[in-house]
Formats: C-alpha cells, structure tokens, sequence
C-alpha cells in the first residue's frame, strides 16, 4: 500500500521537466510569445488582412497612428504598395521554417560525426574534428556568404550554407558528451554483454548526450533566424518578391529616414523571435541540467 502510495505520488517526467522549466520565468514569457509567433506562421493565410505579395495600388502609407495612415493598413504600406503587417506575418513562416530546417540539418549530421568521432577516437576522431577546426576558424556569416555565393543565391542554398556553418558546434559537443560516456560502466556493460558497435552508439551513449544537444539546437534555431535574416538583407538569401523579414530590410533601407517604420518592424520581429528562442533556451537548460537541478 505504502508502495502504490509513493509511486503514485512520484511526478512524471513532464510535470517535472515543466516544474524547472517554470522556474525561468524569462523562458515562459520566450515560450509565450513563440507560441504566439508559431500560431501566426501556421495561420497566416487566416491571419493576415491582405496578399502579402500583391500591390494595394497605395504607395508608401504610414502606419494608422501617423498622419496619413490608413486604417485598411494598420503598418502601412512598403515602397510599392504592399500591406507590412500581412509580409510580417508571412515572415515568420519563413522565419521558423528556416529555423526548423537549418536546425534539424545541422543536428543530424553534427550528432553523426561528432558521435562517430567521439567513439572510434583515433585517426577518425582527427580528421573529423580538423575539419571542423577549418570551418570554424572562418567567421561564420563571411562563410555562409561564400557557400551562397558558390551555390548560387536562393533561400535553400542559403539554408545549406547556414547549415554547414552551425554544424561544427554539434559536433565538439557531441564528441565531448560521447567521450565522457563511452567508459562509463554501463556502456562497459553492454559491450561485454555483445551487444553490436551500432547499437552501443545509438541506443546506449547517444540518449545520454540528448539533454545539451537539445539546449545547442534551440540556439542553433536562433542562429539560424539572424543568418538567414542577414544573407537575405545583403541579397544572398530569400530574393523579392519573398516576404521575408531580412528581404524586407534590404528593401526599405533606402527609405529609412523618410519612411523609418518600414525599416523598425521587421527589425522588430527579428529581435523579438529570436529573444523569445534564446529565452527558452535557457529554459531548456535549466531543466535538463542534472547539476542545476541539484542546486
């Protein structure tokens, strides 16, 4: 009786992982306002008042509250006549789709080497991580920009460059997570009980190493979001009529001082989507830390 009792008084793993992550309450007003940019990208069509592509016909309008505003435009019009709150929306679908995409790409293949390197150690482990060591020491926007402009420029080059360059990082943290397991008793124990070199690496070692791996990809989605942001404002990511919130600074920086509002909103969303992610990324560590757990 006792027994049942404590089981079920024991919370789950959700309720506890919830319990620290609710903790940081910077990171439950991150998740907050992810969630709400994440009801945007899937309702945009929904959502969004106009064809974020199509022009009005109503050349530069100013926001509502500026003179001259509109209220059928509650942002105003860009230099051609479409509405900025219905690209603004569209925006965040590329946005966290670059985001997801980048992200999943660069975890994938940098969990990949890192665990093959972190595992066999030896000449695998140097000519692995030497490689990484060579795109690291490139600053990581002026590679990208190489990348994209070998490729060719496109927003899915731009994702493939974006890709390339974040993928070192899962990788030294995969290497150093898989080094610190791979002696541990219990891999020791499943190699003596025969178990295969595939089934030691990916089923034994590899869920050990998930909780900083998950902590690198919401900052990897970050990342992700500012790159593509930049390659897009310098003309190498998304190209117009794409509404896409870098594009879209590229193409009212001509008109930041007579018209700065075309300029300040997608700068908005930018910061503000990429805050939220870096908050709940802080989330994410504090609850999946055993050692913040414990203090």
């Amino acid at each position: 009786m006792s027994v049942a009792t404590t089981k079920s008084t024991q919370p789950s793993a959700l309720a506890e992982f919830w319990y620290y992550f609710s903790r940081n309450k910077g990171a439950v007003i991150g998740f907050g306002v992810f969630l709400v940019v994440l009801v945007m990208a899937i309702f945009a069509p929904w959502i969004a008042p106009h064809d974020p592509n199509v022009p009005s016909g109503m050349q530069r309008l100013p926001p509502v509250w500026a003179e001259g505003g509109n209220s059928s435009f509650l942002l105003g019009t860009d230099a051609v006549g479409r509405d900025m709150l219905s690209r603004l929306i569209y925006g965040t679908r590329f946005s966290l789709f670059i985001g997801l995409v980048v992200a999943s790409l660069s975890a994938v293949a940098g969990v990949l080497l890192g665990l093959i390197a972190g595992y066999f150690r030896g000449r695998t482990d140097t000519i692995i991580m030497r490689f990484m060591d060579i795109i690291l020491a490139f600053p990581s926007l002026l590679l990208a920009l190489v990348l994209v402009a070998v490729l060719g420029p496109g927003l899915l080059n731009a994702m493939i460059a974006i890709s390339i360059v974040n993928q070192p990082h899962f990788v030294r943290l995969t290497r150093a997570a898989v080094m610190s397991e791979r002696e541990k008793e219990y891999v020791v124990a499943s190699r003596v009980a025969g178990a295969g070199t595939f089934r030691i690496m990916f089923k034994t070692i590899l869920p050990n190493c998930l909780a900083p791996l998950i902590v690198q990809a919401t900052l990897a989605f970050s990342a992700a979001i500012l790159d593509a942001a930049a390659l897009g404002f310098l003309g190498m990511g998304a190209q117009p009529p794409t509404a896409e919130w870098g594009t879209m600074l590229a193409d009212a920086r001509e008109f930041f001082q007579s018209s700065p509002s075309l300029v300040t909103f997608p700068g908005l969303c930018i910061l503000i989507t990429v805050l939220a992610i870096n908050l709940m990324g802080d989330g994410l560590r504090d609850a999946l830390d055993p050692k913040l757990k414990r203090s």
